[in-house]
């Protein structure tokens, strides 16, 4: 199984990418998703949440209220390192447990990490790292005109991730998409050839 990271900012695209790659029969792992399964009731990582935070940050029935959450933890900075200290090991254990149950599969399990560091590569055996960049006036415009943020919200948003050049930092494999969907579709047409070439070489 050849393990593909793929990352970028957020407007980047790498969602869409990431949809053609599955589309062509990539095995996809969502970061995104992970980190809303491991606060879900009955978690361990939910309950420790509820002794840090208070029980306040719990609906009535049970769930997390994320917006209490975020209003609690993010108001200073020691509640913020207590937040990451409670939901990232959580997180990175079942991305190495995915990771492991993957391990003897054929093809290509994709790993989508917005907030990939060079860690996930070392902890996740990463075969390959593939980074979705675009320019941050792109980004900010695709924001505002697709997902309904204002303008000063987006740039907000933006300016609050990694740089690109930290992420280009770890890119095995760029893929600039500063154009329309159709020319992304040419680009993961490309891109999956030559991790199917790579994954049966690898196998």
């Amino acid at each position: 199984m050849l393990t593909v990271a793929i990352t970028g900012g957020i407007g980047s695209g790498k969602s869409a990418l990431a949809d053609l790659l599955v589309e062509r029969g990539a095995v996809l792992i969502d970061a995104d998703q992970i980190a809303r399964d491991v606060v879900e009731p009955g978690q361990p990582a939910l309950a420790r949440l509820v002794e840090a935070f208070g029980s306040d940050i719990l609906t009535p029935e049970g769930t997390l209220d994320r917006q209490e959450l975020a209003d609690r933890a993010f108001a200073d900075p020691e509640g913020v390192a207590q937040l990451n200290a409670i939901v990232h090991p959580a997180i990175s254990d079942e991305l190495v447990a995915q990771r492991e149950a993957v391990r003897e599969s054929e093809g290509v399990a994709l790993f989508a990490i917005p907030l990939l560091t060079a860690g996930h590569r070392a902890v996740l055996d990463l075969d390959v790292v593939v980074v979705v960049d675009c320019p941050v006036e792109v980004a900010i415009d695709r924001l505002v005109s697709q997902r309904g943020f204002s303008e000063v919200d987006a740039a907000a948003r933006v300016a609050s991730q990694l740089t690109r050049e930290e992420r280009l930092a770890l890119a095995d494999v760029v893929v600039e998409n500063d154009g329309d969907l159709a020319s992304l579709e040419v680009k993961a047409a490309a891109l999956w050839a030559t991790l199917e070439t790579r994954a049966h070489g690898d196998g």
